[in-house]
């Protein structure tokens, strides 16, 4: 099937940016794009009983679809019974008033699904990444979105005019801030979290007027940027 070589034509990146598109993999993350975008849906295809199941004739591109050629485009450990390609998702415009939450440089994939999995538990609805940041639609952040990825609003912006251009305090996570305890959640309009490795990066620390930090009791060098970030909005939104 020509469909099948396409879908997995789809794991490069540019091929994604050239065509706009993305892959979206397993009935949960399918279910939701249906429900929120079904107008961004390209194609989609499923098992017999999934097919049936979710009512998928009324799809004019939702075809059945074998083991075998799940198993050949999927980007899982275990092959779904449901995929669909849509169009990318529109970016909105960064709502100045409202909380902002910056990703400078994140990497893995996992950790940018599971932060914007966060944001989305604790009523973040919008998130600026570093140019640098791994691309939002690479298969494993859409898995760790866990659908989140439908409610979050993900632009991504050179954090160095980004930034420049506020007029107001730069939260920034540093191991040598202020203790998060000791921070109202209401002082706090923008925080920076840093990339796994390197932190925040040079260009960006200029830009940091409040440092602060979650000061720890055991002997770990530091925390996952993931679980950071949790404890950040759990902090930032009560």
């Amino acid at each position: 099937m020509q469909k099948i070589k396409w879908i997995r034509s789809l794991r490069n990146k540019k091929i994604r940016d050239d065509l706009s598109v993305f892959v979206v993999e397993g009935e949960k993350i399918v279910r939701e794009l249906i429900q929120q975008f079904p107008e961004k849906i390209l194609f989609i295809l499923a098992d017999q009983d999934v097919y049936q199941e979710m009512e998928l004739n009324s799809f004019e591109n939702a075809f059945i679809g074998s083991i075998s050629e799940f198993e050949k485009v999927t980007s899982l450990n275990s092959a779904p019974k449901i995929l669909a390609v849509a169009s990318k998702l529109d970016e909105k415009a960064i709502k100045m008033d409202e909380r902002i939450l910056v990703l400078d440089g994140i990497q893995d994939p996992g950790n940018l699904g599971t932060i914007i999995r966060s944001a989305d538990w604790f009523g973040f609805d919008q998130l600026v990444c570093s140019e640098n940041t791994v691309d939002l639609y690479n298969q494993k952040v859409i898995q760790a979105t866990m659908g989140s990825i439908f409610r979050v609003n993900v632009v991504y912006q050179n954090l160095t005019i980004f930034l420049k251009g506020l007029n107001c305090k730069i939260h920034g996570a540093l191991l040598e801030g202020e203790n998060l305890n000791s921070v109202s959640f209401s002082e706090i309009k923008v925080l920076v979290l840093g990339s796994e490795g390197k932190g925040i990066s040079k260009e960006t620390l200029p830009f940091i007027t409040s440092p602060i930090s979650i000061k720890g009791s055991g002997n770990a060098e530091s925390l996952n940027v993931a679980i950071a970030t949790g404890i950040f909005l759990h902090h930032w939104s009560t």
